[in-house]
């Protein structure tokens, strides 16, 4: 396989790199912005994209997208990941998982109706499956939804909703039918945030952040318009969001990649000369390398996949367990390489920096399905191992 630029991919990486360097920098992060501020600016830059032509390279032209390759799409993805853009979770669950649910599950008025306003940045979204007794187990969700006329009333809780707080609207899975087995009884949902009988609590975290929420639902009622498939289909929904998740997982700009650790490595100082001085941390950098890149290809071979039709499946679940660890272990080399100066933090400093990559790369291996869980799927799916004892299958899920 060739991963070398073809002559179009070429003429298009320089077409990407002339419209970033002339547009993206107005719309970096600067240091020391509000929640809000930075919301603001990641749908102003959305916006931008979308004027530009780049928003939803994959998408239908029809419906605001550019209608490209797999290959296009990687392609701006890498050049647009080189600045500190405002691409968190209320931009990046709408186009990595909204909108992949909605065109693959959804009806034309359901696409119409949100595709373009996403793209556009007029319309943020925030994820609402995990509970407090559903997180890795995600078909044990216990928020419940029942029939009631042209609408649903749902009541329940959610939790770790990224960003919910600033979000216009939620991708939204719950239980329709108790007495079929917990993976049969669930339908999925989209959901107005401003719907009334919503109480969204912000978490806060160890970082003194507060990214994610309790999301409280108390009779809150969504029309049948807003679901997304059909009553029961709501597994299948989330298999194609949790997919899209894990599968875009290593190419997050967050923490940024080897070669700006090589970089940072050169710049500090270390026993009268540089960090990179050091044996121990050139070959720590060789070997994250070196996974860097098989991650790469390996994930270029499985968007190829997708761009046939084809579902890549518990595949995806390795890019997300190759990239979480490397992540984990490159931002602690990256503190380490600081020495007692990576104890303690000055605010917005580059420690802080480092040190928020690492507290982030820990909540990484849990989110989008933990580190335990994916070794299961790729042991039984890929590698074929027996399958783990389960005592809740085929049993109604209100006799659990």
């Amino acid at each position: 396989m060739d991963f070398n630029d073809t002559p179009e991919e070429a003429s298009f990486r320089k077409e990407v790199r002339d419209w970033l360097a002339a547009n993206a920098p107005a719309f970096e992060v600067p240091e020391g912005i509000s929640e809000a501020e930075e919301v603001a600016l990641g749908k102003a830059w959305q916006k931008r994209l979308s004027e530009g032509g780049y928003a939803g390279i994959l998408l239908p032209q029809q419906y605001g997208g550019r209608g490209a390759t797999i290959a296009e799409a990687t392609v701006f993805g890498e050049e647009e990941s080189k600045y500190r853009l405002a691409k968190e979770a209320y931009i990046g669950i709408g186009l990595g998982m909204a909108l992949p649910v909605i065109f693959k599950h959804g009806t034309p008025e359901q696409i119409e109706k949100f595709a373009g306003p996403t793209l556009r940045g007029e319309m943020t979204w925030c994820q609402l499956f995990s509970e407090p007794s559903a997180g890795s187990d995600l078909a044990a969700v216990r928020t419940r939804a029942i029939k009631d006329g042209a609408d649903y009333i749902v009541n329940g809780q959610k939790v770790w909703s990224s960003w919910a707080h600033h979000s216009d609207w939620g991708i939204l899975i719950v239980r329709t039918d108790p007495t079929l087995p917990k993976h049969k009884g669930l339908t999925f949902f989209v959901l107005d945030m401003k719907t009334p009988g919503i109480d969204v609590r912000p978490i806060r975290q160890i970082s003194g952040a507060s990214d994610f929420n309790e999301t409280f639902l108390t009779d809150v009622r969504i029309p049948e318009s807003c679901r997304i498939g059909a009553e029961g289909e709501g597994w299948a929904c989330a298999m194609t969001v949790l997919m899209g998740e894990r599968l875009n997982q290593g190419s997050e700009g967050k923490g940024g990649g080897i070669g700006a650790l090589i970089q940072y490595a050169m710049d500090t100082p270390r026993k009268g000369g540089s960090a990179l001085d050091s044996s121990a941390i050139r070959g720590a950098l060789a070997s994250a390398y070196a996974e860097e890149q098989a991650e790469r290809y390996f994930q270029a071979r499985l968007r190829t996949m997708v761009s046939r039709g084809e579902n890549p499946g518990a595949l995806a679940s390795m890019v997300k367990l190759a990239y979480t660890n490397r992540y984990q272990k490159t931002s602690g080399l990256a503190l380490e390489m600081r020495g007692l100066s990576g104890l303690v933090a000055e605010e917005g400093g580059e420690t802080a920096r480092i040190q928020g990559d690492y507290i982030w790369s820990t909540a990484l291996r849990v989110a989008g399905g933990a580190d335990e869980v994916l070794r299961n799927q790729i042991s039984e799916r890929v590698l074929g191992m027996p399958g783990e004892m389960r005592a809740d299958k085929n049993v109604p899920f209100d006799q659990l």
